[in-house]
Order: C-alpha cells, then structure tokens, then sequence
C-alpha cells in the first residue's frame, strides 16, 4: 500500500488550527487561564525545508510567539532547527527596510515546545538547549562556566497516555489526540500490518474532531501517516 509520508498537513496540525483551541492548548501548557477574549493569530510558516513533515504550528498570543512541533521521535537537533524557524517566522513578519530605522523594532517573546508522542521512552519533560549543540571554546582560556551570549530552550513534553495527565486534562482535544494515539499504537502492536492498521484506525476517530472543519480525507491520510510512522520511523 502506497503512502505519501509528506502531505500537507498532519493529523495534529488539522485539529489545533483553530485560534480557540490553540488558546486553550497554550493554557493547558502554561498551567493559566486567560480571557477568551485574547486574540490568537496564526503565522505559521509554508514549505519548511528543514522540518521533515508539516507538523508545526506557529501562533502570538499576549505578546508571545508560540512554536508547538508534534513529534514521534526525539531529534537531538531540535534547537537548531527551531532556531532556523523562528529566525524565518520574524523575518516574514518585519519589513527587511525597517532592519536599518534608528528606532528599535520590538519583537514577540519567543517560546518553544515539542509534544512527544512516540513509541519509544521518554521522561515526561526535558530541555533541550542550543547550547547544548556549541563547540567548547576550550583553547580561549575562558572560565568553565561562561554562558554564551545567545541561547534558545525547547521544552519536550511528553503527550503520550498516562504521561503528563495535569497538562492533557486541561485540553479536550490533547487528551482526545492522546487517546488516539494510543489506540493506533495498540493496534500497530497487535496487527504489525499497515493496512490493517490503516483500517482499524478509522473506526476510533473521535466524532468531535469533525467540528474542527477537517475533511475526512484529510484523517484519512492522517492515519496512514500515524501508522506508517510507527512501522518505517
């Protein structure tokens, strides 16, 4: 069976397109609640080169410039490649000309997360930080300890049942997409057969992620990525 590893849109980034529910998502995240009335704006980028599926979501909220990456492995390059898109998601949002204007040009705070969804066994949070991935500069006689001037943090949570239930409960759709992913790593386990598998996926799609306006063709490709992930990575 023939499956197309690189469609537009995942599953993931179907369900949270919309500003409500990434406002709610950002609480569950944060551990806040805020007003309903705080605007969401959507900017996420087209045709990232350097992501290996379109599975990222880029949002400001309060002030704040959210990167949320759904992820069934842990790349160890994470930062770097986040550094990339933050560095693009600002460039598409600043006039190069006004690079050069003697007034400062004030940018949304940044903030990175990574929901993990894998198969393979992972704390329920980690940092990962750029610096992390720096040479050490260890021929400069510098101290030990220095910091370096630029940094970038990625928080990993973990998404998976049972992982991080403080953070999902407070997120219908998280904790459906948990629920789901469950389900599809149960029937993987047991069928070890990717269109079995394809099958078997479509009769556990939650009825209320049609009230998300996302075709069902959309989940169809949806399930085939879920599960062709878990059989080829």
């Amino acid at each position: 069976m023939s499956v197309n590893r690189k469609f537009k849109d995942s599953v993931f980034t179907k369900l949270f397109s919309n500003p409500d529910l990434l406002r709610e998502l950002y609480c569950a995240l944060r551990g806040v609640t805020l007003p309903s009335d705080i605007p969401v704006s959507i900017n996420t980028l087209e045709n990232v080169l350097y992501m290996d599926i379109c599975n990222d979501i880029s949002f400001e909220i309060g002030g704040k410039l959210v990167v949320l990456i759904e992820q069934s492995t842990i790349n160890p390059n994470m930062a770097l490649r986040l550094l990339f898109y933050i560095s693009d998601v600002y460039q598409a949002m600043i006039d190069s000309k006004t690079l050069y204007s003697k007034k400062p040009l004030f940018i949304p705070w940044p903030e990175f997360y990574v929901l993990y969804n894998g198969v393979a066994s992972f704390p329920d949070v980690e940092i990962l930080k750029l610096s992390d991935l720096y040479y050490k500069p260890t021929d400069l006689n510098l101290p030990e300890k220095i910091l370096p001037l630029m940094d970038l943090e990625v928080k990993l949570i973990n998404i998976n049942e049972g992982r991080n239930e403080e953070i999902i409960s407070r997120c219908k759709k998280l904790y459906e997409y948990s629920k789901f992913i469950a389900k599809a790593h149960t029937f993987w386990k047991e069928l070890k057969n990717l269109k079995e598998g394809i099958k078997k996926g479509y009769k556990i799609l939650p009825k209320t992620w049609y009230t998300c306006r996302v075709p069902g063709k959309t989940f169809k490709r949806g399930i085939e990525y879920v599960i062709y992930r878990m059989e080829y990575g």
